[in-house]
């Protein structure tokens, strides 16, 4: 009985200290800043096509691509692509204005 009680207040214990931790990942997740292109940054193809898009993490910012094979494409150059988002959006931005 004593070992029981000494397993359960260990479980508790943990679960205790690891919710406050899934909270931050939860909050990561929010701050990243937005992908709003339409279209994947390496190929130029419409996101959706191919199946859900394939979104990955860069620098704090969201980026999506049509495949997961298109992220080794980034990660050669991301400076490239992350600048060819920037200027995309802002085209976008420009032309709602």
């Amino acid at each position: 009985m004593n070992r029981i009680r000494t397993l359960t207040v260990g479980v508790l214990l943990v679960a205790f200290c690891a919710a406050p931790l899934a909270g931050f990942a939860a909050d990561k997740k929010a701050k990243l800043k937005p992908y709003t292109l339409k279209v994947c940054i390496v190929t130029g193809d419409k996101l959706g096509e191919m199946g859900d898009p394939f979104v990955y993490d860069y620098e704090g910012r969201e980026i999506k691509f049509c495949c997961k094979g298109c992220v080794k494409d980034f990660k050669k150059d991301p400076a490239k692509y992350i600048k060819k988002i920037e200027e995309e959006e802002a085209k976008a931005k420009k032309a709602k204005s």
